[in-house]
């Protein structure tokens, strides 16, 4: 297997969607709890870039062995099939994979408690539900709720413990806070996952996948789209005002244009190939410039 099929076999492409969060809550445990521990929250890092991978690995191998249209999705459409890789060699891979973030995971609740170990057992079981299973979550409705709050939300907000550690108030207030910050990022990967059903339409009623597209149509799916990124904004603008985040974050609405032009392009036409990565440069640039002005604020 070449380093270019591994790293399309984890969707590397897409990991901005756990970096950028861990990033935000790093920064804001830095502003708003004045602390920060480097080498556990590098362990955290670690054991979440690798349980991202092995996710992302799982949904591919998943749809690899149950998939329905076995002539042109399994063999044509599917990485494995398509780079004729071997299921047991997957697998094995993305056991290791798991087996090193649990590791290191022990390790880091061994030194923070058992309240860690009850965030990352959520976590975990969202990663494995959401590919595996009788009815995996990314084929249900409720596919880009959990999505959403586990990358966007339980990222930051484990980030925010790691590097706070005893010094963390578990309170409506404090979560509050860190939710609210978080949102955008939130919104934008569940987004992620929303561009993707609405290409895949189709193909998700073909391998009885029946997503919330399936059921709202995708006219409804555009405009949910079209609002989630407009309350991303909202809630950049209400944590800046609520100095929850520095006042540098506002300089992130001035890629608004840049959104709402990747917008219409999803709007205007839903092919995965052409228009799907306007959802992926949405997450990229808008959760980026997110973080780049929240690390300027605190210079």
């Amino acid at each position: 297997m070449s380093v270019k099929v591994f790293l399309e076999l984890v969707e590397i492409k897409a990991k901005t969607a756990s970096v950028l969060p861990f990033m935000l809550g790093l920064f804001l445990a830095a502003y708003h709890y004045h602390t920060v521990q480097p080498m556990l929250a590098l362990l955290f890092f670690i054991a979440m870039f690798l349980f991202n991978m092995a996710v992302d690995m799982l949904d591919n191998y998943h749809d690899y062995v149950h998939a329905v249209d076995t002539e042109d999705y399994q063999q044509n459409t599917n990485i494995i099939g398509r780079e004729n890789l071997s299921p047991h060699l997957v697998l094995a891979m993305l056991i290791t994979l798991v087996v090193i973030a649990a590791l290191l995971g022990i390790y880091l609740v061994t030194q923070l408690g058992l309240t860690l170990l009850w965030l990352g057992v959520f976590c975990f079981a969202v990663g494995f539900l959401y590919s595996s299973g009788p009815f995996p979550l990314s084929g249900l409705p409720v596919g880009e709720f959990f999505s959403g709050f586990t990358m966007g939300f339980m990222i930051t907000l484990i980030s925010v413990f790691v590097n706070t550690g005893a010094d963390f108030t578990w309170s409506w207030t404090n979560l509050g806070v860190i939710f609210l910050v978080a949102l955008p990022d939130e919104l934008w990967i569940s987004n992620l996952l929303l561009a993707n059903n609405i290409c895949d339409e189709q193909e998700d009623n073909d391998n009885h996948r029946h997503t919330i597209v399936h059921f709202i149509g995708k006219k409804w799916a555009l405009y949910a789209f079209a609002v989630k990124n407009t309350i991303a904004f909202l809630a950049i603008i209400a944590a800046a005002v609520l100095r929850l985040t520095p006042w540098t974050v506002l300089l992130t609405l001035l890629i608004i244009p840049f959104v709402v032009k990747q917008t219409k392009l999803l709007f205007n036409k839903q092919v995965k190939k052409e228009t799907f990565p306007a959802a992926i440069r949405i997450l990229l640039i808008g959760s980026l410039v997110q973080v780049v002005t929240f690390a300027v604020g605190l210079i």
